[in-house]
């Protein structure tokens, strides 16, 4: 009876890593919500639980990697987006320290509203031309999708590849 709930448990386990990777990429709505890290994290846990074989090692350094790419999307294309659009690095800094007080404050809704008002007024004062100052925060939320787009894209691929891990007995 035993060994039977340990094969039961041990088939369930891929499944319920799976789930958590779902949960993570679905959380990769909200920007400031970790999705990519989770989904990292879980195929961290597998591979701790059931062990890196040379294949899972491999997988598991791509997955990392692309972890890595996933986390920097945000900054990187939001900034070069808004930097591209005309904005300063100071309206950029500013964005990002009102995103991350107001997220930490008060909720990551909260800070997808607070930079980009804040890149808005900084501008503003710094441009003395609020029509400008609109089309340089366009860009930063351009760049915000553009980023969900890669960090969605990449936390499918991270998915497969634990799928190719987990599910390919070969």
């Amino acid at each position: 009876m035993v060994e039977f709930l340990g094969e039961i448990l041990g088939l369930a386990f891929p499944w319920v890593i799976l789930v958590i990777m779902l949960i993570g990429l679905v959380g990769l709505v909200v920007p400031i919500f970790p999705g990519g890290v989770v989904i990292w994290g879980a195929a961290l846990v597998y591979g701790l639980v059931i062990g890196f074989e040379t294949r899972g090692i491999w997988l598991f350094a791509f997955i990392t990697l692309l972890m890595l790419a996933s986390t920097s999307a945000d900054n990187l294309l939001m900034g070069a987006k808004a930097l591209e659009a005309g904005a300063s690095w100071r309206g950029l800094i500013i964005g990002l320290v009102a995103g991350a007080v107001s997220s930490f404050f008060f909720t990551p809704l909260a800070g997808l509203v607070a930079a980009p008002l804040a890149l808005f007024i900084t501008e503003s004062i710094r441009l003395q031309n609020s029509q400008e100052a609109f089309r340089i925060t366009r860009g930063l939320v351009i760049g915000c999708g553009w980023a969900f787009v890669v960090r969605f894209g990449l936390g499918v691929i991270k998915i497969a590849l634990f799928a190719l891990w987990a599910f390919n007995n070969s």
